[in-house]
């Protein structure tokens, strides 16, 4: 397993729940300007996924760090984890903040709700980073990851950062074993997008993965051609959507590669939208 550090803030986060769709929601703000929605990733908190960027993103944007159901400091209710739940969720909390229009910034899981998101909610999602896992359908993830999970038990996650940060924040730190089996039936039931579904999204993204990922890197490639990319920049001009892959880095890794995150991301963010 690899050991994540998360770097808390300097400063104490403005945290909040709210009352949406039948969830108490946490939410934190950090910051001030155009709005930024981070989106972690399964079974993991805020601070776990973007305790180390989170900092200097808030130095030029408004970030709004939401915790999904079950996780973090979001007390879980009854039904099963699904991206268009999630989705939904993040979107009336938005809703609820008075926020029309945002950027997603989504780690593994939290990139396939920013990807719903902006299926199911255009008019919010301005632009979208994918970073970890990009993929649009299952079959995008290499097979041996999946078979792994299928028999994937509470225990043998007992002692990582994930656990531990379950531990540290979770209203009831005895339901860590349902959310592991809620997020094992996630990844099992997930059926993805269709190709012409992707296409229609058209708010620019931003894919990352790293070159040891989750996810086959020819697949990560349909999917960045899938949303525009895959075209001779000099003759056609540069797409809207990028794609960038990490070397040396997994799955795991991708959020400790903090230069390059912040690079990326707030350049890609900051550039002019597409006519």
């Amino acid at each position: 397993m690899h050991e994540r550090t998360p770097a808390r803030p300097a400063t104490p986060p403005d945290g909040d729940h709210a009352a949406v769709n039948g969830l108490e929601i946490y939410y934190e703000t950090h910051g001030s300007g155009e709005p930024l929605v981070l989106l972690h990733g399964a079974m993991s908190t805020i601070d776990t996924d973007f305790g180390r960027v989170l900092p200097s993103l808030a130095e030029s944007r408004q970030i709004i760090a939401v915790e999904q159901q079950g996780h973090g400091h979001t007390a879980d209710i009854d039904g099963p984890l699904t991206y268009e739940q999630m989705a939904e969720d993040t979107a009336a909390l938005l809703g609820a903040l008075k926020i029309e229009e945002a950027d997603f910034f989504g780690y593994s899981m939290g990139g396939g709700i920013a990807l719903y998101i902006a299926r199911q909610n255009p008019a919010l999602v301005r632009k979208l980073v994918f970073a970890g896992g990009a993929s649009y359908r299952p079959d995008g993830l290499y097979p041996e990851l999946l078979e792994a999970e299928s028999t994937m038990e509470p225990g043998d996650l007992a002692g990582s950062p994930f656990h531990q940060a379950y531990l540290e924040t979770a209203p009831d730190p005895e339901s860590w074993p349902a959310l592991v089996a809620k997020t094992k039936e996630l990844d099992m039931t997930w059926k993805g997008l269709s190709p012409t579904e992707l296409r229609s999204i058209k708010a620019p993204a931003l894919l990352m993965i790293g070159d040891s990922d989750i996810v086959r890197p020819e697949h990560a490639v349909e999917m960045f051609r899938l949303l525009g990319g895959g075209v001779v920049g000099d003759l056609a001009g540069l797409p809207p959507s990028q794609l960038a892959v990490l070397p040396g880095t997994s799955h795991l890794g991708v959020m400790d590669r903090t230069d390059w995150l912040i690079s990326m991301v707030t350049e890609f963010l900051a550039a002019p939208m597409p006519d």
